[in-house]
């Protein structure tokens, strides 16, 4: 799952509510995915029917919301340590350039 969202994250995309739609049902129909767990397993990381969430281009926002589907919840976790990180990088401002023994 957060190979599927790192692929999002190294383009800069943001994490839109379409592309959170997009990330999950790739998830679900990853071939190895799906044949390495039964149903209940896999239905355990579904969405379920009953909660629809907006499928627009507007950045997610779940709000103070804890209860995530699995899948939802995994790309949420990638989106924001990747923020984290970068936010960090940022704060330490441009590496030091490496001196060599040997020269430039």
């Amino acid at each position: 799952m957060r190979y599927i969202a790192a692929r999002h994250i190294v383009q800069q995309v943001p994490l839109t509510w379409r592309l959170l739609h997009a990330i999950e049902a790739e998830a679900l129909a990853y071939l190895g995915f799906a044949s390495r767990h039964d149903a209940l397993m896999l239905g355990l990381f579904q969405r379920p029917s009953d909660l629809p969430y907006p499928e627009t281009d507007e950045t997610v926002d779940f709000g103070m919301s804890t209860a995530l589907p699995a899948v939802f919840a995994f790309a949420v976790s990638a989106y924001e340590d990747a923020a984290r990180g970068a936010a960090q990088r940022a704060s330490q401002g441009p590496a030091p350039k490496r001196v060599q023994a040997w020269g430039d």
